[in-house]
Protein backbone atom coordinates (compact mmCIF):
# COMPACT_ATOMS: atom_id res chain seq x y z
CA UNK A 1 0.00 0.00 0.00
CA UNK A 2 1.40 2.58 -1.47
CA UNK A 3 1.35 6.35 1.21
CA UNK A 4 2.03 9.94 0.15
CA UNK A 5 2.19 12.92 2.51
CA UNK A 6 1.72 16.13 0.96
CA UNK A 7 2.82 19.55 2.62
CA UNK A 8 0.75 22.43 0.08
CA UNK A 9 1.24 26.13 0.96
CA UNK A 10 3.75 28.71 0.13
CA UNK A 11 6.39 29.26 2.65
CA UNK A 12 6.99 32.57 1.58
CA UNK A 13 3.37 33.71 2.59
CA UNK A 14 3.51 33.31 6.05
CA UNK A 15 1.04 31.08 7.27
CA UNK A 16 0.09 29.96 4.00
CA UNK A 17 3.09 27.79 4.44
CA UNK A 18 2.48 26.00 7.22
CA UNK A 19 1.59 22.55 5.30
CA UNK A 20 5.37 23.00 3.96
CA UNK A 21 7.21 23.39 7.61
CA UNK A 22 4.97 20.82 8.95
CA UNK A 23 5.99 18.03 6.13
CA UNK A 24 9.53 19.23 6.48
CA UNK A 25 9.60 18.65 10.13
CA UNK A 26 8.41 15.08 9.52
CA UNK A 27 11.36 14.32 6.84
CA UNK A 28 13.67 15.33 9.63
CA UNK A 29 12.32 12.48 11.63
CA UNK A 30 13.54 9.69 8.80
CA UNK A 31 11.88 7.39 10.35
CA UNK A 32 9.32 6.14 7.82
CA UNK A 33 9.28 3.12 5.53
CA UNK A 34 9.54 3.28 1.67
CA UNK A 35 6.70 2.86 0.99
CA UNK A 36 5.97 6.56 2.31
CA UNK A 37 6.39 9.18 0.11
CA UNK A 38 6.72 13.28 1.21
CA UNK A 39 5.84 15.64 -1.56
CA UNK A 40 5.38 19.82 -1.22
CA UNK A 41 2.83 20.98 -2.91
CA UNK A 42 2.64 25.46 -3.89
CA UNK A 43 -0.79 24.53 -6.05
CA UNK A 44 -3.53 22.45 -5.24
CA UNK A 45 -6.52 21.74 -8.12
CA UNK A 46 -5.36 19.17 -10.75
CA UNK A 47 -2.06 19.81 -9.97
CA UNK A 48 -2.42 18.07 -6.69
CA UNK A 49 -4.47 15.81 -7.83
CA UNK A 50 -1.73 14.74 -10.72
CA UNK A 51 0.37 14.77 -7.31
CA UNK A 52 -1.40 12.21 -5.68
CA UNK A 53 -2.17 9.77 -8.51
CA UNK A 54 -1.54 6.04 -8.15
CA UNK A 55 -1.49 6.21 -4.62
CA UNK A 56 -3.60 4.23 -2.34
CA UNK A 57 -3.57 6.66 0.91
CA UNK A 58 -2.95 10.35 0.72
CA UNK A 59 -2.50 13.01 3.65
CA UNK A 60 -2.55 16.25 2.91
CA UNK A 61 -1.26 19.09 5.11
CA UNK A 62 -2.82 22.45 4.89
CA UNK A 63 -4.10 25.68 6.24
CA UNK A 64 -7.68 26.31 7.05
CA UNK A 65 -9.48 29.02 7.31
CA UNK A 66 -11.85 29.28 9.82
CA UNK A 67 -12.59 32.83 11.77
CA UNK A 68 -14.68 31.36 14.16
CA UNK A 69 -11.78 28.87 15.40
CA UNK A 70 -8.81 29.41 17.06
CA UNK A 71 -5.84 30.44 15.26
CA UNK A 72 -3.36 27.29 15.14
CA UNK A 73 -6.08 24.64 16.11
CA UNK A 74 -5.43 21.16 14.55
CA UNK A 75 -7.97 19.51 13.23
CA UNK A 76 -8.62 16.23 10.97
CA UNK A 77 -10.52 16.72 8.07
CA UNK A 78 -11.87 15.27 5.58
CA UNK A 79 -13.21 16.35 1.48
CA UNK A 80 -16.76 16.54 2.94
CA UNK A 81 -15.74 18.87 6.08
CA UNK A 82 -15.91 22.20 2.96
CA UNK A 83 -18.61 23.23 2.07
CA UNK A 84 -16.20 25.70 -0.80
CA UNK A 85 -13.02 24.67 -1.07
CA UNK A 86 -12.05 27.74 -4.11
CA UNK A 87 -9.12 27.11 -6.58
CA UNK A 88 -6.13 29.93 -5.54
CA UNK A 89 -5.23 29.92 -9.15
CA UNK A 90 -7.99 31.00 -11.65
CA UNK A 91 -6.70 29.04 -14.06
CA UNK A 92 -7.35 25.68 -12.26
CA UNK A 93 -10.16 24.01 -10.41
CA UNK A 94 -10.43 23.35 -7.02
CA UNK A 95 -9.41 20.11 -5.10
CA UNK A 96 -12.72 18.74 -4.89
CA UNK A 97 -13.86 19.84 -8.40
CA UNK A 98 -10.40 18.00 -9.89
CA UNK A 99 -11.76 14.46 -7.92
CA UNK A 100 -15.04 14.64 -9.38
CA UNK A 101 -13.98 15.26 -12.59
CA UNK A 102 -11.04 12.44 -12.08
CA UNK A 103 -14.08 9.78 -10.88
CA UNK A 104 -16.51 10.51 -13.37
CA UNK A 105 -13.92 10.12 -16.40
CA UNK A 106 -13.71 6.54 -14.29
CA UNK A 107 -10.23 7.27 -12.84
CA UNK A 108 -9.48 4.35 -11.06
CA UNK A 109 -5.64 5.74 -9.55
CA UNK A 110 -6.83 8.15 -7.26
CA UNK A 111 -6.42 7.08 -3.35
CA UNK A 112 -9.47 5.48 -1.68
CA UNK A 113 -8.21 7.22 1.35
CA UNK A 114 -7.68 10.93 1.68
CA UNK A 115 -7.49 13.26 4.75
CA UNK A 116 -6.80 16.67 5.54
CA UNK A 117 -4.33 17.99 8.79
CA UNK A 118 -5.49 21.25 8.76
CA UNK A 119 -3.86 24.20 10.76
CA UNK A 120 -5.96 27.14 11.24
CA UNK A 121 -4.61 30.56 10.23
CA UNK A 122 -8.03 32.86 9.91
CA UNK A 123 -8.15 34.33 7.25
CA UNK A 124 -5.14 37.03 6.83
CA UNK A 125 -4.04 39.73 4.49
CA UNK A 126 -0.77 38.05 1.97
CA UNK A 127 1.98 38.81 3.82
CA UNK A 128 5.23 38.16 2.05
CA UNK A 129 7.41 36.73 5.15
CA UNK A 130 8.89 33.32 5.54
CA UNK A 131 8.24 33.60 9.42
CA UNK A 132 4.98 31.96 10.75
CA UNK A 133 2.90 33.61 13.53
CA UNK A 134 3.62 32.18 17.20
CA UNK A 135 0.22 30.32 17.57
CA UNK A 136 0.68 28.86 13.79
CA UNK A 137 4.54 27.60 14.46
CA UNK A 138 3.24 26.27 18.01
CA UNK A 139 1.04 24.22 16.16
CA UNK A 140 3.81 22.23 14.42
CA UNK A 141 4.40 19.40 16.88
CA UNK A 142 0.80 18.99 17.39
CA UNK A 143 0.22 18.59 13.40
CA UNK A 144 3.36 15.90 13.15
CA UNK A 145 2.54 13.90 16.08
CA UNK A 146 -1.04 14.05 14.08
CA UNK A 147 -0.03 12.91 10.44
CA UNK A 148 2.70 10.78 12.42
CA UNK A 149 -0.48 8.89 13.81
CA UNK A 150 -2.63 8.33 10.83
CA UNK A 151 0.70 6.86 9.25
CA UNK A 152 1.29 4.41 12.12
CA UNK A 153 -2.33 3.29 12.06
CA UNK A 154 -2.62 2.96 8.37
CA UNK A 155 0.67 1.03 8.34
CA UNK A 156 -0.13 -1.45 11.20
CA UNK A 157 -3.63 -2.23 9.14
CA UNK A 158 -1.57 -3.16 5.85
CA UNK A 159 1.27 -5.19 7.23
Amino acid sequence: MKTIVVGIGNPILGDDGVGIHILRSLQKQGKYPDHICFEEAPTGGMNLLDLIHGFDTAILIDAVSFDEKEKGLVELYSLDSFSTLHATNPHDVSFPEALSLAHQLGDSKIPKKICIVGVNIKSHPIEFTETLSPSVKNSIPRAVNMVDDLLKRHTNKNN
